[in-house]
């Protein structure tokens, strides 16, 4: 019995299949089941869409992470690029900075570079990059664009101590630029500023004189700037002045430093050997100023024609009468 229905169910399929192909009668049936299936066909459909929207929407967050990690990257890059261009920036000023300086310091210097500072904090040195290889000696000054900031107290054989003139240990000898008044300054400890010590009350100094130094003791050579006064205090009932300035130097920020070889010829001697190049240097230019040898050969030759032409024209005017 269930064969048979079969069997007959099959016909009918076939037979509408080939009505349906051949005719049109079933056409308005078709369209009127298609729209009443079509929400069995969205609902059969769902949990594909559904898949495949939660599958695009992982992989577009993911993609999204990915390529935000990748601009972070990129963004930190860029930014430490940025800082090291700013720090090449400000090197490349320092250095031009420094160049000036050793353009107008007429001893031999080279330029070393901070390595180290020592942790005790109640003294102040400093460790650079040039040592007993290099020539550097007890003692020798070393300054900064700005001007002195110490001398070498310990020489290794790539490296070098020096003690900051801040230093409590430190002191130097300079004198005020604008009258030539000695005096010694100390360091206090503090980055900050020296003393100048026994320095009489009657003493010609005032706020916003120039020290310099006065190159007695034959360690620092004269000239060289080392502080500035900021405050001078009389009348404190002591026999002496209160007297302090602020380094020139910036010993807390200056990176590229020079170490000077000073000059051990006298001054008579500079004077001499200035006097010499200056010689040559004017020599030199009278050299290239005179003309060449053609040149003067045939400006010698000119007045001699000239009479030779004149006497030529003599003997025509006296036969013209």
């Amino acid at each position: 019995m269930l064969g048979v229905r079969l069997l007959v169910l099959s016909v009918l399929c076939v037979a509408l299949m080939v009505v349906d192909a051949r005719f049109e009668t079933l056409k308005p049936l078709r369209s009127q089941m298609g729209l009443v299936l079509t929400p069995f066909y969205w609902l059969a459909d769902l949990p594909v869409r559904t898949w495949q929207r939660a599958t695009e929407q992982i992989s577009s967050s993911t993609s999204l992470v990915a390529e935000n990690e990748k601009l972070k990257a990129e963004a930190l890059l860029m930014q430490r690029r940025l800082q090291k261009l700013a720090m090449l920036t400000e090197q490349n000023v320092r250095l031009r900075e420094l160049l000036n300086s050793a353009a107008l310091v007429d001893d031999k210097v080279i330029v070393g570079e901070l390595i180290g500072l020592d942790p005790n904090p109640f003294t102040h040195r400093i460790l650079v990059d040039k040592g007993e290889r290099d020539g550097v000696f007890l003692g020798q000054p070393v300054l900064d664009a700005s001007g002195l900031m110490g001398q070498v107290v310990e020489v290794m054989p790539y490296a070098a101590r020096v003690l900051l003139l801040t230093d409590v240990t430190h002191s130097i000898p300079v004198q005020v630029n604008r009258n030539g008044l000695r005096a010694i300054a100390v360091g206090t400890g503090s980055p900050d500023y020296l003393e100048l010590r026994h320095v009489a009350e009657t003493a010609d100094i005032k706020k916003g004189d120039l020290l310099v130094s006065s190159g007695l003791g034959q360690r620092f050579p004269s000239g060289y700037p080392v502080a500035q006064v900021t405050e001078v205090v009389r009348g404190s009932g002591q026999p002496f002045l209160i007297v302090r300035a602020i380094p020139t130097a910036m010993l807390n920020r200056s990176r590229y430093l020079l170490l000077v070889f000073s000059d051990s010829r006298s001054p008579e001697e500079r004077a001499t050997a200035a006097a010499q190049a200056q010689e040559s240097a004017d020599r030199e230019a009278a050299e290239q100023a005179a003309p060449a040898p053609n040149e003067a050969a045939a400006e010698s030759q000119e007045p001699e024609i000239a009479p030779a032409a004149a006497g030529a024209a003599a003997p025509a005017s006296e036969v013209q009468p």
